[in-house]
């Protein structure tokens, strides 16, 4: 029994003195593919929104519940608007957020800007809501030149109403002096407008937010239909043209009475370029739950998708919106996904390193024990040779055949002392048998000579 543990045991370090040359090799490939593997993605993150009463502010509500459900916190910061949003993205206080298409300086836009777009979201159509008979006109405004010298509301400042709308005026040579502009938006810009003291007000929302509904329904108040709408789009590519049919308001009493031509940016999520990629992902995953079926003017399926180009468009949302959600994201809940495409990201490489060395890790532990058997038969054929050479020469010299016998010897004595596996004893024992087989021959050289030697000394008397 203690000859067998034996033999295991000179098996084992065997095995680890030949493995450990192995198992730096796996461990630097180890280290090498672990500089591919993303940090596990933070569980907090914070998005920038717009108002309270805002439809930004109830979207990222819902994104909230989703991401919460995953394991991830969503903390919302109110804000002016697009303006301040982009600010805040900036500054890192926050790592995404709501900008309106047309809201960005041309200056933060491009791949220079540090920020990446996650894909828009929704149209954000331009409503220019106008009390009738201003200035004692009866025929409703087409155009913005227009309204010129009337009072206009173009959204708060920092609002992305307030940057888009300036732009459209400038277009049309309204920004100047003596166009009275005022810098008011949301339910309060409404109220004075139906108070009758702003005569037009800029608004740029989803058909959904409260400020839009309440003046669609307000009596004395119109909205003015853009009969430039095909050149606006032209000259600026973030815009589209949509159509509010007549009667898709209220049809019982025909809001609006006729097909209204609206200018619609559009709302786009945008994201640092340093987010982590796992965290773009769940959020496309929201976007598409809470923006991918059909509303006031899009179909369903037509958002979330890359149409303002003002940003340059991330990889996880170029693949999401080619291929769908990642593979693992489809069959798997988040938190496993990520670990087990962390692990995948380790493992692949590690093993394809793994496979090649456990193959040559047998080959390479018996070249080992085979080695010093090996040295033993080089050493004993050196041996033979010299016994021959010895023979052939007729030499009778017993002083050679000592210095012979002691070297086969001490080849015998290394043979004894090698440590050698039980699963390789056959070729000890079989080196052995040549040891004893040299040795005869050395005897009988030795017998041979003992016996010419008699002989010669029986002449000599």
């Amino acid at each position: 029994m203690g000859a067998r543990i034996q033999g295991w045991w000179i098996a084992l370090r065997e095995w680890l003195v030949t493995g450990w040359p192995l198992a730096l090799v796996a461990l630097v490939g180890f280290w090498v593919a672990f500089q591919f593997v993303e940090p596990a993605p933070p569980r907090q993150l914070t998005i920038s929104t717009g108002s309270e009463d805002g439809a930004y502010y109830n979207f990222a509500k819902r994104y909230q519940d989703i991401l919460a459900k995953e394991g991830i916190r969503l903390d919302i910061l109110t804000s002016a608007g697009s303006s301040e949003n982009m600010e805040r993205l900036n500054r890192d206080e926050a790592q995404v957020a709501f900008v309106q298409g047309g809201g960005m300086p041309e200056s933060e836009q491009g791949e220079e800007s540090g920020l990446l777009s996650l894909g828009s979201v929704f149209y954000e159509p331009v409503w220019v809501f106008v009390r009738s008979h201003v200035g004692g006109r009866k025929r409703l405004p087409t155009r913005l030149t227009d309204l010129e010298g009337w009072r206009i509301a173009v959204g708060q400042e920092g609002s992305g109403v307030k940057a888009l709308a300036g732009r459209l005026l400038e277009a049309n040579e309204m920004e100047g002096v003596g166009q009275p502009l005022v810098s008011l938006g949301g339910l309060q810009a409404a109220e004075e407008l139906q108070q009758g003291r702003l005569d037009a007000l800029f608004v740029i929302a989803a058909p959904e937010a409260p400020v839009v509904q309440v003046l669609l329904r307000s009596p004395g108040i119109r909205l003015m239909s853009f009969s430039q709408a095909e050149a606006y789009k032209l000259r600026f590519p973030f815009l589209s043209r949509l159509t509010l049919p007549k009667g898709a308001v209220d049809l019982t009493r025909n809001t609006p009475p006729r097909d209204t031509e609206l200018l619609a940016a559009t709302a786009n999520l945008v994201v640092r370029d340093d987010l982590h990629p796992v965290l773009r992902s769940l959020l496309l995953k929201a976007m598409r739950q809470v923006h991918g079926g059909s509303s006031f003017f899009n179909v369903r399926g037509e958002f979330p998708a890359y149409k303002d180009t003002s940003l340059p468009l991330a990889e996880e949302a170029e693949r999401y919106y080619t291929s769908g959600p990642p593979f693992l994201q489809r069959y798997l809940p988040f938190w496993l996904a990520v670990l087990v495409d962390r692990f995948l990201v380790l493992a692949l490489p590690l093993f394809a390193l793994l496979f090649p060395l456990m193959r040559v890790a047998p080959a390479l532990y018996s070249w080992r024990i085979r080695s010093r058997i090996c040295r033993c038969y080089g050493e004993l054929k050196f041996l033979e040779n010299d016994i021959k050479v010895h023979y052939d020469q007729g030499e009778h010299d017993m002083t050679a055949l000592a210095a012979l016998r002691q070297r086969l010897d001490e080849i015998e004595a290394t043979a004894n002392s090698l440590s050698i596996p039980l699963s390789f004893s056959d070729l000890l024992y079989t080196l052995r048998e040549h040891i004893n087989l040299v040795r005869k021959t050395l005897d009988r050289r030795e017998r041979e000579l003992e016996a010419a030697h008699l002989q010669q000394n029986g002449l000599n008397s």
